[in-house]
């Protein structure tokens, strides 16, 4: 197969900028696109060509395959990267590559429409011999029917959007008085995230462990496993914390884990990246859960203690080449990774989005910082509000939780909020410290994780801004005209006046 020469990135944000970075040092050239709300965004300004896509929200812009299509031939790009999210996991979109001669970085439509549907993901492994959680293996089409169901096997159960993962479309039912909301609020999320309604119906496994496996094959039915990422510290059913290797895991289990993951790709064929995630019990037996063909927010763990490109190595198996292992290498040292939000955990995790005035990000050895925006940025309010994948390594867990606090404690961001405390308060918290978290620990110890305001700090607070308040306006007065009332011997208004007139608003 020929070298692929340009990617278009039919995604946005640090993903984008993430895929474009190891295309530049393969050598490859770069095509962004961007909607109305991206026109100043970091992944516009990284790639070598950009292109406008539409109006903020994204099924009238990123969603439409149409217009990524039309942008990947107008500027001459031989392959699509998608990232994740948007048209990643979108079979008719890989057909669509095909059709137009473009190589699609990501498994073939076949693996997809088998694993990529989620309730079609089941049914196979059914097949196959994984062991499944409990559910049903078809999109349910009415909620008559899905009512009947879940009475069926007992409540709690989780809707889940058969069309894509990462949270969206997901939602914990305790009991048909909360049936009916969640049926029509995990419906809309589904269609708007992935342009597909349909939904699911899963037993909800009490205090389960979320342990996925990296799986990765090439066009020569090679497929192997890169071991395991722990992915238990949830929140809404989305990542916030993951780490590598999982606490949890003996080598013998991650040996079983890895042996199932590889049979589920090997089923269908697979091609690149793809992850199988797994929810383990409390007696330490693992369920399949869903395959996610396409690359994880969480990949960087795995590449800390791999020491390899996955995004490199996606290229190279759409390239045609052959694996450059065909073994599990024995995870080195450990990583963990920490998603930042621009969102509020004390108001209920509201998104926050807004112009960021003041940047620092983290550095020092063994800190890698994944970002889409930079001071004086405008977060969006159209799309998922991470701004950023902080991730580190060190030779032990409890190294590689000192050295995420750190950095944590050097991560700087102005004129909105975001949740970097409340990341701190999960590395330092004793349940995660001892490594036997399970899915429900944020919500359970989500009061103590808020922390406590040091009301000493808000009074110094107070103080700055009342202090900065005065000396910008001090400056403004003396550029200020001359006017009536207020004014000193020299006609200009008192700077004393104007800070007690901009604190009053």
């Amino acid at each position: 197969m020929p070298k692929i020469r340009k990617v278009l990135v039919a995604n946005r944000g640090e993903i984008a900028i993430r895929v474009m970075r190891t295309c530049k040092d393969l050598g490859i050239a770069t095509v962004a696109v961007y909607s109305e709300a991206d026109r100043s965004a970091l992944h516009v300004r990284t790639a070598d060509q950009a292109f406008f896509v539409g109006p903020p929200p994204s099924r009238e812009s990123y969603l439409v395959q149409e217009r990524i299509l039309e942008v990947a031939k107008q500027s001459g790009a031989d392959a699509i990267h998608p990232g994740y999210g948007f048209l990643s996991e979108n079979a008719s979109f890989v057909r669509a590559c095909e059709k137009a001669g473009i190589t699609f970085i990501g498994p073939p439509a076949a693996a997809m429409d088998a694993m990529g549907e989620k309730t079609r993901a089941r049914a196979n492994m059914i097949k196959a011999g994984v062991p499944v959680v409990p559910g049903t293996t078809e999109p349910i089409a009415t909620i008559e029917e899905a009512r009947e169901y879940a009475q069926k096997i007992g409540f709690p159960i989780m809707l889940k959007a058969a069309g894509g993962g990462g949270g969206k479309g997901m939602r914990r039912v305790e009991g048909m008085g909360d049936f009916d909301s969640a049926w029509r609020s995990a419906k809309s999320e589904a269609m708007s995230s992935f342009g597909n309604d349909a939904v699911y119906i899963e037993k909800y496994l009490e205090k389960p462990h979320h342990v996925e496996i990296q799986v990765f094959a090439d066009q020569y039915g090679n497929t192997i496993h890169l071991n395991e990422r722990e992915c238990s510290a949830q929140r809404r059913h989305q990542k916030v914390v993951e780490e590598t290797p999982s606490p949890i895991l003996t080598a013998e289990m991650r040996a079983k884990m890895g042996e199932v993951a590889v049979k589920a790709a090997k089923a269908v064929n697979y091609v690149g990246a793809g992850t199988v995630e797994f929810l383990v019990d409390v007696h330490r037996n693992f369920y399949f859960l869903e395959m996610n063909t396409r690359l994880q927010v969480e990949h960087p763990v795995t590449e800390w203690v791999t020491g390899l490109d996955l995004v490199a190595m996606q290229i190279r198996a759409a390239e045609g080449e052959k694996l450059p292992l065909f073994e599990a290498p024995a995870p080195r040292g450990h990583a963990i990774e920490v998603r930042v939000y621009a969102e509020d955990p004390a108001r209920n995790f509201m998104p926050s989005p807004g112009k960021i005035h003041a940047l620092r990000v983290p550095s020092g050895p063994n800190v890698r910082d994944d970002s889409g925006v930079f001071a004086g940025f405008t977060v969006p309010n159209f799309y998922d509000p991470m701004i950023s994948k902080l991730s580190v390594w060190g030779a032990t867990r409890e190294e590689a939780i000192a050295r995420a606090k750190r950095a944590l404690s050097e991560y700087v961001v102005k004129g909105i909020t975001t949740n970097i405390r409340y990341l701190h308060g999960i590395l330092s918290h004793p349940e995660f410290v001892g490594g036997d978290y399970d899915t429900s620990f944020l919500t359970r110890q989500h009061t103590e994780l808020l922390g406590e305001e040091d009301p000493k700090l808000s009074e110094v607070a107070l103080l700055a801004s009342t202090l900065h308040a005065f000396q910008r306006d001090q400056k403004r007065a003396k550029t200020l005209p001359s006017r009536s009332g207020g004014g000193d011997a020299s006609g200009r208004i008192s700077p004393w006046r104007l800070a007690l007139k901009s604190r009053r608003r």
